[in-house]
């Protein structure tokens, strides 16, 4: 029998390397290659006849589409976010900085559903009984029918969730800590990752019961271990926040049996997640209508939109290069804003810092936001305060050029219902409501934004002038 060779695979990546290196070649990361065993549960190793196979039935694509089965949960954020509710079955990963409330919201939503007749398991590897019972207490939900276990082997998790009546949703805090006592490695190492999240999905496909994972996040942001992990899964959500600010995002990531950009907003209490029905009242509540510098984005996350405020400061600097700090948006969109506001607009800000900030700690990823940047910066260059009742959203090209964006309607209609009687989008938007050209403002290129806006200070002084 041919000896089995020994492999080096890193512990961020999965990347698996003939020796040891200091530095992976998949990630970059230093100190990251352990030694492993490649029988370790994952595969047949060397020597191994492999046995027969068997065909199996081939269908068609044609034929009747049952819709999958949901567990709705009440909680109307984490429904949305999910796709309405948790398919049974089914596999969800979640992952979030540490603290951020990944435990609180699954307690929550633990206890809802157990107040609905559903069977749930909660096991925790990281906490003891005493500690989840202590959660449970502060979150009102130690009344509930949840059945807790402080367990980190893989058999037998398996075989406490497996006997009795089958459990409707199954929840493992977190992943990281399984292990397995058919792979030969360290709890948390990638081959240990693997190995529990395929025996934990084959559980949930074998028994239809739903399954939770909780993963931990590396220091970007990405959840740790090796990335085969979300491919496997049939759903990746990250839950997103900033320390300074009460308020959380449920980010869909992935989702086979619903959208993947969708969101669930909720606010941070004492007494655990509150769900915020709408997210443009959080994020506009403490807004200064009179200062310069601020605009106000009428975004989408997935079919709900959100205004939101983008804020940006532009100084004069002493230094030799200027100073650019972004939160909550690309620093390089904003390096192309700033470079075709100088190329074909004729802002210079070249000697000037920029400060570019999107209030409450949202965090902005669509393209569509570049107008209302475009739009902050002139407005704290100039020293002019923007209209208090006007969105901004539509994409700028390096032309100079404002491109249509989709979901017009839909960001008109949010704006309306929060008192915003102004709109400055792009000219030719396709799904543009009729009858409503007089309140909304399309422009063609980023030069005639600019002319607006000094149109409306060089206004500013003829009515001081005539005072």
């Amino acid at each position: 029998m041919a000896k089995a060779r020994t492999q080096f695979v890193c512990q961020n990546c999965g990347t698996a390397h003939s020796r040891w290196v200091g530095k992976c070649e998949g990630c970059g990361e230093w100190n990251t290659v352990v030694e492993e065993d490649p029988m370790g549960g994952i595969g047949s190793g060397p020597g191994k006849v492999p046995k027969k196979g068997r065909p199996v039935a081939l269908t068609a694509l044609s034929g009747e589409i049952e819709e999958a089965p949901r567990i709705h949960t009440g909680i109307g954020e984490l429904d949305r976010a999910t796709g309405g509710g948790f398919v049974r079955g089914s596999a969800v990963l979640i992952g979030g900085d540490p603290g951020i409330g990944k435990s609180t919201l699954l307690m929550q939503a633990a206890a809802a559903l157990s107040r609905r007749g559903h069977r749930i398991i909660y096991v925790s590897g990281e906490e003891a009984v005493a500690q989840v019972r202590l959660r449970a207490q502060r979150l009102q939900a130690a009344e509930t029918d949840v059945l807790l276990a402080a367990e980190t082997n893989v058999e037998d998790i398996l075989a406490t969730v497996g006997e009795g009546k089958r459990p409707d949703l199954v929840i493992i805090d977190s992943i990281q800590t399984l292990w397995s006592d058919t792979a030969e490695a360290a709890p948390g190492t990638v081959t240990q990752v693997r190995t529990g999240v395929q025996a934990m999905i084959r559980f949930a496909k074998q028994t239809g019961a739903a399954m939770v994972l909780v993963g931990h996040v590396t220091k970007e942001g990405q959840i740790a271990g090796p990335r085969v992990v979300e491919h496997m899964v049939d759903a990746v959500l990250y839950f997103e926040g900033d320390r300074g600010h009460h308020y959380r995002i449920l980010r869909t990531v992935k989702n086979r049996f619903g959208p993947t950009d969708e969101i669930g907003v909720f606010e941070m209490s004492d007494k655990g997640l509150r769900e915020v029905s709408n997210p443009s009242e959080l994020f506009l509540g403490e807004r200064n209508a009179k200062s310069p510098g601020a605009a106000v984005f009428a975004g989408m996350e997935g079919t709900r939109p959100v205004l939101v405020e983008v804020q940006a400061l532009v100084a004069p600097t002493s230094l030799g290069t200027p100073r650019r700090a972004v939160v909550g948006w690309d620093s390089a969109r904003l390096s192309m804003i700033l470079a075709v506001l100088e190329a074909h607009c004729g802002v210079r800000l070249g000697q000037h810092d920029v400060y570019l900030n999107v209030a409450g700690g949202y965090r902005i990823s669509e393209p569509a936001a570049d107008l209302a940047v475009a739009s902050a910066l002139v407005s704290s260059l100039a020293g002019l305060a923007l209209p208090a009742d006007c969105v901004y959203f539509g994409e700028v090209s390096l032309s100079g050029a404002i491109r249509p964006v989709a979901h017009t309607a839909q960001r008109l209609k949010e704006a309306e219902k929060l008192g915003f009687s102004q709109a400055v989008l792009p000219a030719g938007s396709a799904d543009l409501p009729k009858g409503a050209g007089g309140r909304w403002n399309e422009i063609d290129s980023l030069p005639d934004l600019v002319a607006r806006i000094a149109g409306s200070k060089s206004a500013l002084k003829r009515e001081d002038e005539d005072v």
